[in-house]
Parts: C-alpha cells; sequence; structure tokens
C-alpha cells in the first residue's frame, strides 16, 4: 500500500510499524498508546525518542509513575542510547509518604497543579523539544477536582506541547473505573498494543488525516525493543515478471506437467509420509540452481541435517547449492513464531535476495504457527502475495492415510492451488511401489495418466504411463490383462 502524500513523515522508530503507518507518523500532532500493563507501552515511547535522538533531535520523556532511575535500570541495555534522552521526572517520591502535607483549605489536586505545570512548561520551553513522550497522562486526572477540568487541562497541555514544535506520544492507563475515551478523541492517533494467549498483537485504530493498514499485526518484544511484523495484503506489492515455465529436470515428469510448472504459481504437492514429496520440490530447485535462480526451503518438521543427508543420497547436490547461495534450508520451530512474523521472514527474504522459489515443508508444521487462526485465509495471502512476485510456490502436504479413500489435503486449501501434484502407494505383485499423478493444472493441459515413481541414488525415476492399472486412486489398484490378439 503507497503512502498517502502528505509532505512530511517521521519515523516511530520501529520501521515495520511505519508500514502500517503508511509512512510513518505526522509530525506535530498527539499520538495515544494504549495497552495493559506490561503491554509495551514505555519501549514503544522509548524507540520513539532515540529515534529522534539518532537524528539529532532534542527528545524529551516526562514521566509522572515510573522513576527515571527505574526506567534507566530496566534498560540497562540500551543504557548508552538512554544517555541522549532528556527526562522530566516529576514521579511521586518516598518524601510524599515521609512529609505529608495537610491541605485545610484547598484540596491537595488545586495546591500541587500549579508548581507542577510550572515545571514542565520552564523545562519545554528550556529544551525545545521536537519529539515528547508523556507516560502515563492519566496521572494529570488526579491533578483536577472535576472531569472537566481534567480534559481541558489535558488537552491544552498537548496543544502546548504541538506548538511549541513537538511531536507528543502519550500512554494512558485504561480501565472499567477511568476509562479512556476522552484522551482518544484529544489525540491526533491511537494506537493498541494487546496482549493475549495467542501472543501480543499492535492496531493502529485512529490516525487522523492520512489511512493506514487496519487489524492486529503480531509483536515481539525483547531486549531491543518491539518488533512489529505487518499483517500481509495479498496485492500491497506486485512485481512484473515473465510467463516462464519452470522445468523438473526429468523429460518424463515434465512430459506429465506439459513442460514443467509456471512461474508465480503455486503448487500443492500431496501424498502419505515417505513417498518423495520434498525430493520432488527439491528436484525443481536443483534445476533453478542451474540457471541461477535463488530457492529456499521452510521445513517446520525435519531437520536440516536430514535434509541435506536425503539430498545427497539422491543426487541433488543441496550442500553445493547452499555454498553457492543458490539454495537456503530454514529450519523452522512453529511454535516460536507467529503467522505474522513467519509470513514476514519469508517476504523479506523474496524482497531483498530476489528468491525465485520457495517451499513450505510441511503444511501441517505451518498450521502449529497459526494456533487458532484460520490457515485458509493465512496461506492464501501468503501464497497470493508471493505470486505477486513471480515466485513459485511450493507447498508440502502430507495425507495421513497410506491407503484407502483418495484425497488431496485434509485441511480444505486444495482450491487455493494452480498446480497439484499427488503421490500414492501402490501394490503390484506383492511389491509396494510409489505412483505419481496430476490432478490441477490451471494454465496449461497435462497427462492424465499416472506413471511409476522411483527414487534412487541415482535421482528421481518416473516409468511409463499405468495404462494396464485401474482403481489406484481408491487405493485398490487391479492389474488389467491384455489379450494377445495373435496366438501361436
Amino acid at each position: 500500500m503507497k503512502s498517502d502524500k502528505i509532505a512530511e513523515r517521521i519515523s516511530s522508530g520501529i520501521k515495520s510499524l511505519d508500514e502500517i503507518l503508511n509512512g510513518g507518523l505526522i509530525p506535530n500532532r498527539s499520538y495515544l498508546v494504549r495497552g495493559g500493563p506490561g503491554a509495551g507501552k514505555t519501549t514503544l515511547g522509548l524507540q520513539f525518542l532515540l529515534e529522534g535522538a539518532s537524528n539529532k533531535e532534542k527528545v524529551l520523556f516526562i514521566t509522572l509513575e515510573d522513576s527515571e532511575n527505574n526506567i534507566r535500570a530496566n534498560n540497562k541495555i540500551r543504557l548508552m542510547e538512554l544517555n541522549e534522552i532528556s527526562f522530566l521526572d516529576i514521579s511521586p517520591t518516598s518524601d510524599f509518604f515521609a512529609e505529608v502535607e495537610t491541605y485545610d483549605i484547598f484540596s491537595p489536586a488545586d495546591v500541587e497543579r500549579e508548581p507542577l505545570t510550572k515545571k514542565i512548561v520552564e523545562h519545554v520551553k528550556q529544551i525545545k523539544p521536537t519529539r515528547v513522550f508523556i507516560d502515563p497522562i492519566t496521572q494529570f486526572r488526579y491533578l483536577n477536582s472535576d472531569v472537566y477540568q481534567y480534559r481541558k487541562q489535558t488537552l491544552s497541555f498537548l496543544r502546548f506541547l504541538v506548538e511549541q514544535g513537538a511531536t507528543v506520544m502519550f500512554t494512558s492507563e485504561s480501565s472499567s473505573e477511568a476509562p479512556d475515551e476522552d484522551l482518544q478523541f484529544m489525540s491526533d492517533g491511537v494506537i493498541n498494543i494487546m496482549r493475549d494467549k495467542i501472543g501480543r498483537f499492535i492496531e493502529v485504530e485512529k490516525l487522523r488525516g492520512t489511512s493506514f493498514q487496519p487489524g492486529n499485526h503480531a509483536i515481539k518484544i525483547d531486549s531491543k525493543g518491539i518488533k512489529v511484523f505487518p499483517r500481509l495484503i495479498p496485492n500491497a506489492l506486485r512485481s512484473k515478471y515473465e510467463f516462464e515455465i519452470i522445468s523438473s529436470g526429468i523429460p518424463a515428469f515434465d512430459e506429465m506437467l506439459n513442460g514443467g510448472i509456471e512461474r508465480g504459481t503455486v503448487t500443492i504437492l500431496s501424498g502419505p509420509s515417505g513417498t518423495g514429496k520434498t525430493t520432488i520440490g527439491l528436484q525443481f530447485m536443483k534445476e533453478a540452481a542451474g540457471r541461477g535462480e535463488r530457492s529456499v526451503v521452510y521445513t517446520f518438521e525435519e531437520e536440516k541435517e536430514l535434509m541435506l543427508q536425503r539430498c545427497d543420497s539422491v543426487n541433488i547436490p543441496a550442500r553445493k547449492m547452499i555454498e553457492l547461495g543458490s539454495l537456503e534450508i530454514k529450519k523452522v520451530e512453529p511454535l516460536e513464531y507467529s503467522a505474522d512474523e513467519f509470513a514476514y521472514i519469508v517476504r523479506k527474504d523474496v524482497e531483498e535476495n530476489n528468491t525465485r522459489i520457495v517451499m513450505l515443508d510441511s503444511i501441517a508444521g505451518y498450521k502449529l504457527s497459526l494456533r487458532e487462526e484460520d490457515l485458509q485465509s493465512r496461506i492464501h495471502a501468503l501464497g497470493k502475495y508471493l505470486q505477486n512476485l513471480g515466485v513459485a510456490v511450493i507447498i508440502i502436504n502430507e495425507v495421513e492415510f497410506i491407503t484407502g479413500d483418495f484425497r488431496i489435503t485434509e485441511v480444505g486449501i486444495s482450491h487455493l492451488a494452480d498446480n497439484i501434484i499427488f503421490l500414492r502407494y501402490i501394490e503390484i505383485r506383492g511389491e509396494l511401489t510409489k505412483a505419481i499423478g496430476i490432478l490441477k493444472k490451471r494454465l496449461s493441459v497435462f497427462e492424465r495418466s499416472l506413471r511409476e515413481l522411483k527414487i534412487t541414488k541415482h535421482g528421481i525415476r518416473i516409468g511409463n504411463p499405468l495404462i494396464n492399472m485401474r482403481g489406484i486412486l481408491r487405493g485398490e489398484p487391479e492389474i488389467i490383462e491384455t489379450k494377445n490378439e495373435n496366438p501361436s
């Protein structure tokens, strides 16, 4: 999605969040960050300030709750960077409890508000910051005797900062007892940070004067701060690419496929365990390497070294391909990644490294990363996004049943495929062997016969069409005896 035509944007401090904001924050405006305790509001504010400091801007952190010492202690890894931030610490000290004052005529709020306000104004005018982070602004609620005065003072305070040339980010502590709808109306933008049993998410709820990418986007928080993984939008990016057929390098197999699979298509390789689905996918990558193209395998189940050993045994030079940079095998632990994070990893690799073939091995492992999310919508978004960039996508799908009723997938994604290649175990005269066939090919005709498949130390071998057999798909193959038309 392209950025709106606004003269200037400033970074939020997180590049991928800027993408969701369609280019970043509009300067000289105020932005509310909402979320529960520990959601990451302060971390986002620090990244916002550190981005300004890296650009030699004057930045100010106004803390009304946690002390400056605590903030620094909780960010020890970034301690040197925090030295570039000016702090105005007006959080309560221990002296407040030890030296309690009584107010006989005026309420404590009325007495404390004026010196506090004066302190903030003097500090802002002295530093002249271009970025201000206030954490949390809801503390002002307790410095006013009524709701009207609180709203009036808060709005006046935000306008004062903006008029002084600052872009303001502030947090709120919302609860049923003290809702923050008034702050949402006052702000030019609202960013929500949420956490549930699946993980953490960020959502831009409001951005006045410009569009943004809606919905929840996965995030992670580590010692370096917040990482945002924008949800894929299938049609957000398109690349012109030439129609091209990708050969498997096996003449008989290419004959079945009418030349091979096409660039910018999704191919499902489906079959029971051990039939050779991954090996066939790697065969397409072997041929692509010969043309100088880069391919990536994302393996959710099999370890990288085991896959390499299997390649060694079937004459696929995967180790050499990796050494030359034409192949990468990435082991993915699905429970460590959300669907958004995994999609972001794939997307960045394709965009930055010009990857031309991507294989997901397998769909069952990918499904684990979705946890309770919808598989069909997620795999559709990822597949379409890659297709729009001209990437050939290969999805490995393992069916549970070795024999019996024929089925392509057990998760209802076959309609997403442009090409479907299936593999089956069959028994011929008491010997277990494998058969391969093409069920679907959206862009061309294809051979409708099944062929015998053998995987040997010399590579993949495809036999002649099994024209003398029937009942293979229903798991009850029968040999059709041919009569000798010229008996002796």
